[in-house]
């Protein structure tokens, strides 16, 4: 089995490509520059560096949401552009399961942030206790609501996403639990985790068709707020 995968759900833009149990190779930027730019070249340099041909790919597996309104579109774009031309299976990789797959098998909870403005961050909370599995659905709340239920649980919980530096002092200040913070090399999106748990959802048989694909937005983009605004004065 080969999967290509994409994340550029947030500042990060990263592609990769796994077999079965490796990762063939990965591409990771982290820099001010549009998805429009990085991503499919990208997904090129990587095809040459490893002499891929792009037809012997049986699944891509795509960061789906939420996360930026136009990383999610260029994401979603190049997944469906690449399904469509290749005529194979897109697999929905929901953006905070993604993210917190980057610490698979530790024993603490995980919960991803990113910021998500307006003192607000996209979270989930997720365990690797007897496999993978989701304790609390990704959703946009408040960073204070979510330290609130970090310390119901009463459980360590391991920290990470680009929400991290932005809220620190306030989780600092709330949080009551034991807690530690991802590694630099672990506390941002990575397309080879969304790549393995795709690997995991393939088997599975939790696929779409690349035109089924939609990206999770979870909240409406400003641009929609703004007009729905103006349409209340008018």
């Amino acid at each position: 089995m080969r999967i290509l995968a994409l994340d550029s759900s947030g500042l990060v833009a990263s592609a990769a490509v796994l077999e079965e149990e490796q990762t063939i190779a990965e591409y990771t930027v982290n820099y001010k520059k549009t998805h429009s730019q990085t991503l499919l070249p990208m997904v090129d340099e990587i095809a040459r560096m490893i002499e891929l041909d792009l037809k012997t790919l049986d699944a891509i597996a795509v960061a789906a949401g939420p996360g930026s309104f136009t990383g999610l579109r260029i994401g979603s774009a190049t997944a469906k552009g690449l399904g469509l031309a290749l005529d194979i299976p897109l697999i929905h990789i929901p953006t905070l399961e993604g993210l917190a797959y980057n610490m698979y098998g530790v024993s603490e909870l995980v919960c991803p942030l990113m910021d998500a403005r307006r003192k607000q961050v996209y979270t989930g909370i997720y365990s690797f206790e007897g496999g993978f599995s989701t304790v609390m659905d990704q959703c946009a709340i408040p960073v204070s609501e979510l330290a609130d239920r970090l310390n119901e649980l009463g459980q360590a919980v391991i920290l990470l996403g680009d929400g991290v530096p932005v809220y620190r002092e306030t989780l600092e200040g709330r949080l009551s639990v034991p807690h530690t913070y991802a590694p630099a090399h672990m506390n941002r999106q990575r397309a080879a985790s969304v790549g393995a748990l795709g690997m995991e959802y393939y088997r599975q048989g939790r696929t779409e068709t690349a035109a089924q694909h939609a990206p999770d937005y979870l909240r409406v983009s400003q641009a929609e707020r703004e007009r729905a605004q103006r349409e209340k004065k008018e």
